[in-house]
């Protein structure tokens, strides 16, 4: 592909139906497909708009999870490949679509530069050539689907658990083997044997007979450990990873996976430094079990390296490709604020637009227990708080894709439904806490979010697709660096912005990724501190918990040098650590030194 980013999975809903706005460009982007009621309604409304036929599948038909998720991506297919067809029949006019394929395209890409010559061509018939040439070079962008790895709930009917091939995870996943698209799954947010075994069944993410793959498997990770184990296990059982797409601990959107202070830059470092390392182990590995299993390739299959998390600038993604070797990179939160890419509400939209710093901070609202990147004026969160007030905490567990806890029953419900709290809340006031104590642990009881209702209602807010009563709190996950943007965008404004054509940020007193990354790791850092110091832990757990917190500060200092080896060779034209951004470099790494005294308090108590 010409494009050097793409849009990853936003929320439930906000990039999920972005492949029909901008795949017609030639820009890659990815569904989420956790929530099939939410595919369902999506596939009706596209359905509506373009005079396609629909036929509903009911919560009762067999396998209707699968079959909604299989339905939606091949409407998705169609109508993009009907798209693409009409581009390449469009002239090459101010304001058609063809033109505003190239035109997107970055300066240094072969179909660009080849566009370019079109328009400077005086001869017509020359011209008229160059253009039949071009809109051969019209392609799609990848249609991409994500699955979280965690949100994998057993489902029952009629009391009765209806087998493991039919969980969340792995129903999702059948539903894309059996789609039309020819792109990848990005498997997120941790490990998940099962899921890794359910693959192996699928044909199409074993090579053809010329080494391509119909279907391909993208992990996104946020360290070189982890990818090498799970890259591992997947090769082993003869499935090759594509792409690994390495994403901030903390500067992102959504749920945030923090590492043990390892910092974007060293970790970009290790895969540099042990890429091909890591691609030879694995290709014999690879190849082993291909032969097990009777399949035979001699095809040297491609293996990306992508990366993001924080991003705003052409420096900054410049920087990344060019130092890192990476094939591409992902911008994320930014294209929340572009109407022609993503599907935000109006109201949450112009939130966003005025939203400052402070606005957007790092929660414990998920009920998947993982810190989530979360955003103080959502309707969500003042309706929690609402609540709260009027005596009733938490929300009604309609979707119950999170359910999970079994402290109270047997079947399990979601930390955020307000029988969870109920039960919770009672149980804590018969433990004769302090009041201090008490009103603490009822706060981070409370504080969860309905993140399954909340992370679609924007979507049907926009499409004027509420049922009635269907709750109107909207939540949204931007990641920090969104605080920086500060107005609504056109789709062009912002790739312009991101091949270094404009600056949108020009004037902005923003730290640069890195510099913002490690800020917020001295945060999260100083709230361990907080948390530990407020704890009660026997000797073992206190020794453990000081050796973490003692890692985790080591592994930061380390990154803080790696920096200012960055700084000492900088490449003043990458403008990526100009003077100014050293000096807000400088502030974070005094910030740091503020936690040692801290940490060597907390080491006198270890036993």
């Amino acid at each position: 592909m010409a494009h050097t980013f793409h849009i990853p999975v936003l929320g439930l809903a906000y990039s999920i139906d972005t492949p029909f706005k901008v795949a017609k460009f030639g820009i890659s982007s990815v569904v989420s497909i956790v929530d099939d009621e939410l595919c369902e309604r999506m596939r009706q409304y596209h359905a509506d708009q373009n005079n396609e036929i629909f036929i509903a599948i009911s919560k009762t038909d067999n396998d209707y999870r699968a079959k909604r998720i299989t339905a939606y991506l091949n409407l998705i297919k169609k109508l993009v490949d009907e798209q693409i067809e009409v581009i390449r029949k469009q002239k090459f006019e101010p304001e058609t679509d063809i033109t505003r394929y190239f035109e997107l395209q970055p300066q240094t890409s072969q179909v660009k530069i080849f566009y370019d010559m079109m328009l400077a061509e005086t001869s017509a018939d020359k011209k008229n050539s160059f253009q039949n040439q071009l809109r051969n070079e019209v392609k799609t962008g990848r249609i991409d689907v994500n699955i979280m790895a965690k949100v994998d709930k057993i489902n029952f009917v009629n009391g009765i658990n209806s087998g493991p091939e039919n969980s969340d995870a792995l129903a999702a996943l059948r539903g894309f083997a059996n789609s039309n698209l020819n792109s990848s799954v990005v498997i997120s947010a941790g490990l998940n044997p099962k899921l890794y075994s359910y693959l192996e069944t699928f044909n199409d993410f074993y090579p053809t007979e010329n080494g391509t793959f119909s279907k391909e498997i993208i992990l996104k990770v946020s360290d070189f450990r982890s990818t090498n184990v799970q890259a591992k296990m997947l090769a082993k059982k003869g499935l090759w990873v594509t792409e690994f797409r390495i994403e901030s601990g903390l500067n992102c959107g959504g749920h945030a996976f923090a590492t043990e202070g390892l910092l974007f830059g060293p970790i970009l470092q290790e895969f540099k430094n042990s890429r091909a390392t890591l691609y030879n182990e694995l290709i014999l590995i690879y190849r082993s079990a291909l032969n097990l299993k009777g399949i035979n390739n001699d095809f040297l299959p491609e293996q990306r390296i992508t990366a993001q998390g924080g991003i705003g600038t052409a420096a900054e993604q410049n920087y990344l490709i060019e130092t890192y070797g990476l094939d591409a990179t992902g911008w994320g939160s930014p294209f929340l604020l572009v109407d022609e890419a993503t599907t935000v509400d109006n109201d949450t939209l112009n939130q966003l637009v005025v939203a400052t710093e402070s606005d957007f901070y790092l929660s414990n609202s998920s009920p998947l227990g993982v810190p989530f990147n979360n955003f103080r004026k959502s309707t969500a969160e003042i309706e929690r708080q609402e609540r709260i007030a009027r005596n009733r905490p938490g929300s009604p567990c309609t979707k119950k894709y999170l359910c999970s806890n079994t402290e109270f029953t047997t079947e399990p419900i979601c930390t955020a439904s307000r029988k969870y709290q109920n039960l919770k809340i009672k149980s804590l006031k018969s433990l004769n806490l302090t009041a201090i104590d008490l009103t603490k642990q009822i706060e981070a009881v409370t504080e969860k979010i309905c993140l399954c209702e909340g992370l679609c209602s924007s979507t049907y807010i926009k499409y004027n697709l509420l049922k009635p009563k269907e709750s109107k709190a909207v939540s949204i996950c931007p990641g920090p660096n969104l605080a920086y943007f500060s107005k609504k965008y056109t789709l062009k404004e912002m790739i312009d912005n991101i091949y270094g054509r404009i600056n949108l940020l020009d004037g902005i007193n923003r730290p640069n990724l890195f510099t913002k990354e490690l800020k917020l790791y001295i945060e999260y850092l100083n709230k361990e501190f907080e948390n530990f110091g407020n704890g009660i832990l026997n000797m073992v757990q206190t020794n453990k918990k000081i050796d973490y917190l003692k890692k985790f500060y080591n592994q930061l200092q380390q990154g803080i040098e790696y920096y200012r080896g960055s700084i000492e060779k900088a490449d003043a034209d990458l403008k990526i650590w100009s003077k100014e951004q050293v000096f807000l470099f400088e502030k974070a790494v005094i910030q740091m030194s503020n936690l040692t005294p801290q940490l060597l308090n907390l080491c006198s108590k270890a036993g």
